[in-house]
């Protein structure tokens, strides 16, 4: 099975800060001579994979008038991603994170193999002004979307753009669906932390689409059970809880449905969040059943868990389909074994 051929390709927009990635050599920060670049920002991680499963996808943000920003917008652009709406602000940097990864080398500041820690450098960035005003230059691409996504990270910015995102809720929908994701980044709500549930629980509310990692909503909300969150949020439409590494449950309507993860040899576990949500909204404006929805975002989470960078790397969209539409038998199997390549 694969996608529809038939009908025109679906379109979304995302909506938030995307950052220049510092990746350190494995070991200690402090003895890492050099640095390879990437690129980041839950958003634009999900822009990016929604063009690689044949979603039109534009990225609405703000970058410095600097060599990281102008990377950044390469970088979307060179991965089928629609910048047109990405403002360069002449006063604010681009917004940068270090990755630094252990080598299990037993000294102090080290961390074990495979694991990896982030250092972020976003105080007073480019999209730290995200604002109402960005909605308004990105009126015509939020007019012809299907959906637009945006996560907590992006509402934790600023006040101003807390008042974006609220604002995107509130728009005439016109079939547009609205997607969020909660992140929660407790680091990003300092001074603000007393609001931050209300805040987050206003756009949970507000959306049609929301994913919430179970720890993140225990956190914020004071349960991780997937059923009682839904009992505490009935309005999304779409309902998706993941419950760490073991599962993701569903919910489309009165619908539920659990989905066991795949079992993987993890590289790193950065922007596999971003990937889920990147898969399952391609296979829900793909027309996709629950079921396949739930299957499609493990299957991308497995692409970013197997991977080095944030940005997913994916199989070609006729595999990833064959994968998702089998039976539940054949599902159990692929638990079994990595099938992410």
């Amino acid at each position: 099975m694969t996608w529809p051929t038939s009908a025109p390709r679906p379109r979304a927009v995302t909506v938030g800060e995307g950052l220049a990635v510092l990746v350190a050599r494995p070991g200690p920060l402090e003895d890492s001579a050099t640095f390879e670049r990437s690129a980041g920002g839950a958003e634009a991680n999900v822009a990016t994979v929604l063009t690689q499963l044949e979603v039109d996808a534009a990225w609405v943000s703000r970058v410095g008038d600097d060599g990281f920003g102008r990377y950044l917008t390469g970088h979307l652009a060179a991965r089928g991603v629609d910048v047109s709406a990405v403002r360069t602000d002449p006063a604010r940097p681009t917004a940068v994170y270090v990755k630094e990864r252990g080598s299990e080398s037993g000294r102090a500041t080290d961390l074990g193999a495979g694991e990896s820690r982030m250092l972020y450098y976003r105080n007073g960035s480019a999209a730290s002004a995200l604002s109402t005003v960005d909605l308004e230059s990105a009126a015509a691409l939020l007019d012809r979307a299907d959906l637009v996504h945006v996560t907590g990270i992006t509402t934790a910015l600023s006040e101003s753009a807390t008042g974006l995102t609220e604002a995107l809720l509130t728009l005439p929908r016109r079939g547009r669906l609205v997607s969020f994701d909660l992140n929660y980044r407790p680091a990003l709500w300092a001074g603000r932390a007393e609001q931050a549930a209300e805040i987050l629980a206003r756009h949970v509310r507000g959306s049609d689409v929301v994913f919430l990692g179970a720890d993140e909503a225990g956190a914020v909300f004071g349960t991780d059970d997937a059923d009682r969150l839904r009992a505490l949020f009935p309005e999304p439409e779409h309902f998706v809880v993941k419950n760490n590494e073991h599962s993701v449950t569903g919910f489309s309507g009165a619908e539920r449905v659990e989905v066991p993860a795949l079992a993987l040899e993890v590289t790193e576990r950065i922007g596999a969040g971003d990937a889920f949500a990147g898969g399952y909204l391609a296979a829900l404006l793909h027309r996709r059943p629950l079921t396949e929805r739930l299957r499609f975002g493990h299957l991308c989470a497995a692409a970013a868990l197997t991977g080095t960078g944030d940005v997913a790397e994916l199989p070609r969209p006729q595999r990833l389909s064959a994968l998702a539409a089998g039976t539940d038998t054949d599902w159990a199997g692929h638990v079994a074994e990595n099938v992410a390549s």
